[in-house]
């Protein structure tokens, strides 16, 4: 059984691909918060770089496995390393990989189902929608824009059935996005 641990200093930053997740932290980065870089896009590198096989169009399972390892992983080394009171942004959660797992149609198996009904991140997470106008691939982001929506839906979808509130932020400039996250804390503290 997994122990239950509650951070409500930690807070999930998340949506559908292509949504502006990493501008906004690097804007909150640039405030003075501290910031969680996102697994997956890590992993993709890495895997790339090495001609390794654990990516969303190669081996899948594989790629679920490790991404969901390694957040595990992450949130843990936070959970020890970091002060409890001041806020800290994650570019997606653990939460996410139960997504990814749905969209493919992939197991999720018990162990996950437990670091997410007792792993906790703040009640509220922030959700970035679909916004077509910024939208773009890359190297590490091949999803078309079907998809992206698609995410975004089953993103919702997953963290509510795991109990969280979805705060969504605005299509807006970068900065007033982050001033939209910062400002909803506030509220939510006092």
């Amino acid at each position: 059984m997994i122990k239950l641990k509650e951070n409500n200093n930690f807070y999930v930053i998340t949506g559908g691909p292509g949504v502006g997740k990493t501008t906004l932290l690097e804007e909150l980065k640039s405030r003075n918060y501290e910031i969680v870089p996102e697994i997956a896009r890590e992993l993709i590198r890495e895997q790339q770089k090495d001609n390794g096989k654990a990516l969303p169009w190669e081996n899948k399972n594989l790629y679920k496995e490790m991404m969901f390892d390694r957040s595990i992983i992450s949130f843990e080394e936070i959970d020890k390393n970091t002060n409890k009171e001041k806020p800290i942004f994650f570019d997606r959660g653990f939460l996410d990989t139960i997504c990814y797992a749905e969209l493919i149609e992939s197991e999720i198996t018990e162990r996950m189902k437990s670091y997410a009904e007792n792993w906790r991140y703040n009640k509220s997470i922030f959700m970035l929608p679909p916004w077509q106008e910024i939208y773009e691939t890359n190297n590490e982001r091949k999803q078309d824009w079907k998809e992206a929506l698609l995410t975004f839906e089953q993103m919702c979808k997953t963290y509510k059935s795991y109990g969280y509130d979805i705060a969504e932020i605005p299509k807006k400039p970068v900065s007033e996005r982050a001033d939209f996250v910062l400002e909803f804390i506030e509220k939510k503290q006092n």
